[in-house]
C-alpha cells in the first residue's frame, strides 16, 4: 500500500505548506492544460515556490504524477481490499478478478495519460511501488483461489500487463472502446 499520511517522519509546517502548493498548482496545469503540461519548473511557477524546492520533493515528472494519483490509489486499494462485492470481500475469488480488472480499466480511462506519466518516466516505476505489489499479489491470491495448480504470480503479472497505462492510452488512441477492452479481459478470464 502507498505510505500513509502521518507515517514516518514528521513534516514541517512550511515543507507541509509547499508540498500542497506544489500538488494543488500541478493538479490545476493538469487539469487546465493536459498532462502533458506537467514540467516540474511550471509547477514551480504556478505553485510559487522555487524549482529547487519541487525537485527536492519530486525529483521528475513521474514522481509528482504518482503523488497527484495517490488519493485516488488509496481510495482503489480500500475498495478493492475492505469494499462491497464483487470488488472487495464476499463473493468468488473469480468474480472478484473480474471486478478488478474492470475497475482497473476505470482508472486508467479517468487517469491513463496521468497514470502512463507515473510509471514511465523513472525506469521501472510501474514495478517497484507497493502499489503494484498490492494489486499483484491480491490478483495472485484470487488466482490461487480459482486455480490452485495454476503459478499464479505468472498469471497476476500476464493479467496486469495489458493494464499498464502506455499500453491503454495506446489502444484508446487507436480506437478501442473502454467496453471493448473490458470485453478483452472477459475473455481472457473463461
Amino acid at each position: 500500500m502507498l505510505p500513509i499520511s502521518g507515517s514516518g517522519p514528521t513534516e514541517r509546517a512550511d515543507a507541509a505548506r509547499n508540498r500542497q502548493k506544489i500538488l494543488r498548482a500541478a493538479a490545476k496545469l493538469v487539469a487546465t492544460r493536459g498532462v502533458e503540461s506537467l514540467a516540474l519548473d511550471e509547477v514551480a511557477a504556478a505553485a510559487g515556490v522555487g524549482v529547487g524546492t519541487v525537485y527536492r520533493r519530486y525529483p521528475d515528472r513521474g514522481a509528482l504524477a504518482h503523488a497527484l494519483l495517490e488519493e485516488n490509489e488509496r481510495e482503489f486499494q480500500a475498495a478493492f481490499i475492505g469494499g462491497p462485492p464483487p470488488l472487495g470481500p464476499g463473493a468468488p475469488a473469480s468474480e472478484r478478478i473480474r471486478a478488478f480488472v474492470h475497475a482497473f480499466v476505470d482508472r486508467l480511462e479517468d487517469q491513463g495519460k496521468l497514470l502512463m506519466v507515473a510509471e514511465t518516466e523513472t525506469p521501472m516505476a510501474r514495478f517497484v511501488t507497493g502499489a503494484y505489489r498490492l494489486h499483484h499479489n491480491h490478483l495472485a491470491m484470487l488466482i490461487a483461489e480459482v486455480e490452485p495448480d495454476v503459478d499464479a504470480d505468472f498469471r497476476a503479472d500476464a493479467l496486469m500487463a495489458p493494464l499498464a497505462a502506455a499500453q491503454y492510452v495506446h489502444q484508446r488512441e487507436n480506437g478501442m472502446s473502454v467496453d471493448r477492452i473490458k470485453a478483452g479481459f472477459d475473455q481472457l478470464l473463461s
